[in-house]
């Protein structure tokens, strides 16, 4: 079949056939389609992106060689595509300070193990190796025999059956770190009886009309999705490269170090200069990913991100806050389940796609701990809105996101992004470390803000009350403590 499919590659690529490419579209676009679903979870997206997925496919036919094992390709392609999409989405929902945003599948799963499986089943499938991967999609996806199977990928049908078992195997231990405990079998039927649905009936039509003129008439969202998928797969060689020099970075070895004290001296010249590590300067970094013990003496920490909330870097952080950006979540609600590492490093990650994974991987295999979402109720602090037109909440300043405290001071200008932390991340961030507990904002606010809050305290001397009553007073935001189910990461070492 993939020979075939190739075969309608080619005919579409010279003579731009609709009828080969409308055949292609039928075979796969429930694969396509049920890949993107299972990520994004909203099927209006789940078919922009099929849409995307079939005019890259349309615009790349030409340069893809025989031995393209199509129904993979196309896989991954979605799987590109998803991602990107999702990373929009977060974004947005930052900007609109909306916690929880992405819509749920109107359906009920088919089975328990499947509802379990299935959220976390297409990131396992891109860490396995190409061949694994293959394999688990023309077996389990396209329902190919291993005799198929072991004939595409040019081996045996017992190799390609035991390639399937060790790609299984490789699941299975993900899904285990990921607090999912199950079978190879198990997995395997799940897989097998749900992992591709029917798309929508107007769907292949809908597609075959938007790939046929390589997307020039798609709307500008549709346009988006195919440019970010188009660069994650011209970063995606680099990347594989720069994720193995991850590995070399954090082992032991001459070479390694060498090249680990050429850039903390760097990094360390950065973080003298500039105290805290301006999101201009981050913005500006060639594409690094370093972490290195730290070379800075207590009580100085420091951290800060580049202008889209994607570049991160840092001075003498300990786990808990590299987890934050590894994960993407606030560090006031992170829980190590074991003791937290008492190691601090400097770090700096400002590859153009994948930081947060590389930080998750550098959290892994150098000091073996996962993160997990959970609920759980907690003690926590409400940031309220008291009154509205406060004199110290002033509109953001453009081009400026410099926050910093000093005892009795809080200053933020908070600048006015497209994208990045919510309104007021920076002072539930200080708030949690005046208070011990984490803050939620309920205020309600949509803008950003700048202000410079103060109020009556010196050094070793906290004085809390003074703090709330300036609140109060200058930001009227007040805070309301109460124990209620958050959101939480918890990290947990790998077993």
């Amino acid at each position: 079949m993939t020979t075939d499919d190739i075969e309608l590659v080619r005919e579409y690529a010279t003579h731009q056939s609709e009828q080969a490419f409308e055949t292609l579209i039928s075979r796969h676009v429930n694969l396509v389609y049920s890949t993107a679903l299972r990520q994004v979870r909203d099927p209006h997206l789940a078919e922009e992106i099929t849409q995307a997925v079939f005019i890259i496919l349309a615009r790349k036919a030409g340069s893809l060689n025989a031995g393209t094992i199509l129904p993979a390709w196309l896989y991954r392609t979605a799987c590109y595509a998803s991602a990107d999409a999702l990373k929009m989405q977060r974004r947005r929902q930052r900007h609109e300070h909306e916690a929880h945003m992405q819509s749920e599948l109107q359906t009920t799963a088919p089975n328990p193990v499947w509802d379990l499986i299935s959220p976390h089943l297409d990131e396992a499938l891109m860490r396995l190796g190409e061949k694994d991967r293959q394999t688990v999609v023309l077996h389990f996806f396209e329902r190919k025999t291993f005799t198929e199977v072991g004939s595409l990928l040019g081996t045996s049908e017992e190799g390609a059956r035991k390639r399937a078992n060790r790609a299984l195997e490789r699941l299975r231990r993900h899904l285990s770190r990921r607090g999912i405990v199950s079978t190879v079998g198990i997995i395997a039927v799940a897989i097998a009886a749900n992992s591709v649905q029917a798309a929508p009936a107007t769907l292949a039509k809908s597609v075959a009309i938007a790939a046929g003129a390589q997307g020039v008439a798609a709307s500008a969202s549709t346009v988006t999705l195919i440019n970010g998928a188009l660069k994650i797969m011209a970063w995606n060689k680099t990347k594989s490269a720069i994720i193995a020099s991850v590995v070399l970075l954090l082992a032991a070895g001459t070479a390694t170090v060498a090249y680990n004290e050429i850039h903390a001296r760097k990094l360390e010249k950065i973080w003298r200069i500039n105290k805290d590590v301006p999101t201009a300067v981050i913005d500006k970094l060639p594409p690094l990913f370093v972490v290195v013990p730290t070379k800075f003496a207590p009580p100085w920490v420091n951290w800060n991100t580049g202008s889209n909330g994607d570049k991160f870097a840092g001075a003498r952080a300990r786990a808990g806050l590299i987890a934050a950006y590894a994960y993407g979540f606030p560090r006031a609600r992170i829980r190590f389940a074991d003791p937290e590492p008492t190691n601090r490093f400097d770090f700096i990650a400002t590859l153009p796609h994948g930081n947060d994974e590389a930080l998750r991987q550098m959290l892994e295999t150098k000091l073996g701990f996962v993160g997990h979402p959970a609920k759980e109720n907690w003690d926590v602090l409400l940031l309220r809105l008291d009154h509205a037109n406060a004199p110290g909440l002033k509109p953001g300043i453009p081009g400026k996101a410099d926050t910093y405290w000093k005892p009795g001071i809080y200053h933020s200008s908070n600048m006015i992004m497209d994208s990045g932390p919510p309104r007021f991340a920076g002072l539930t961030e200080y708030l949690y470390y005046c208070f011990g507990v984490p803050v939620i904002d309920q205020t309600g606010l949509t803008q950003h803000y700048a202000m410079d809050l103060r109020w009556r305290e010196v050094e070793g001397h906290p004085n809390p009350d003074g703090l709330k009553q300036a609140m109060l007073d200058k930001l009227g935001l007040e805070l309301v403590a109460t124990n209620m189910p958050v959101d939480v990461l918890v990290m947990e070492k790998v077993r």
